[in-house]
């Protein structure tokens, strides 16, 4: 076979060798990503199958959800940092979690008692009378201090608005004790409360 003809068989042979491999590297456009993270941080508890472990109500039951969780779009836009438990007042709040009492007092005419957990995470409940003090160690279910009356927009006698948040980003707190798919809202009909920004909280 002539030099040339044999150059050129040796290419096509080489050519046919590696197409396989080509054809089975996708761009990497079109290769899988993750799915985007939910507004207001919510990727990290999102996924997770069940209950996180350790976590409890912070209010005994039956604790009904009288506002759902609805994160702001922008740090300072309107929206609902944390959910509102139905509650009695003088109930009552317990840690959802363990963790370390980082603030526990007033804050803009109300009492607010705010724990960090592991890994960074922060439950915030209020209006609350505190009966802790910042610093002090608290296991799950460990008595903060008493439901209070006063919670704007509360439907009921007295609401305890539970928060969380990690790193900066606020998360729904039904997450840590409900698995996905089974939160249930019941009917709130205040539609004032969304009409004015909500400032953001130093310690929720």
């Amino acid at each position: 076979m002539p030099n040339h003809l044999r150059a050129t068989a040796l290419l096509i042979l080489c050519g046919l060798l590696f197409l396989p491999v080509l054809a089975g590297a996708a761009p990497a456009d079109q290769r899988y990503r993750a799915p985007p993270s939910e507004p207001g941080g919510t990727a990290d508890l999102a996924d997770r199958p069940s209950v996180a472990i350790g976590f409890d109500w912070p209010l005994a039951p039956p604790h009904p959800v009288l506002r759902a969780f609805d994160p702001p779009e922008t740090p300072f836009g309107p929206g609902h940092r944390g959910v509102d438990l139905g509650g009695r007042p003088g109930e009552p709040v317990r840690a959802a979690g363990a963790g370390t009492v980082v603030y526990a007092g007033p804050l803009a005419g109300r009492g607010v008692v705010s724990v960090l957990h592991s890994e960074g995470l922060r439950t915030t409940y209020e209006p609350v009378h505190a009966a802790v003090r910042a610093g002090q160690r608290v296991s799950t279910g460990a008595r903060l201090g008493e439901l209070a009356t006063g919670h704007a927009g509360c439907p009921a006698v007295a609401c305890l608005h539970w928060g969380a948040r990690r790193a900066g980003e606020y998360l729904n707190p039904l997450w840590l004790v409900r698995p996905a798919g089974q939160l249930r809202l019941l009917p709130w009909t205040d539609a004032a409360s969304d009409a004015a920004p909500i400032p953001r909280s130093p310690v929720a």
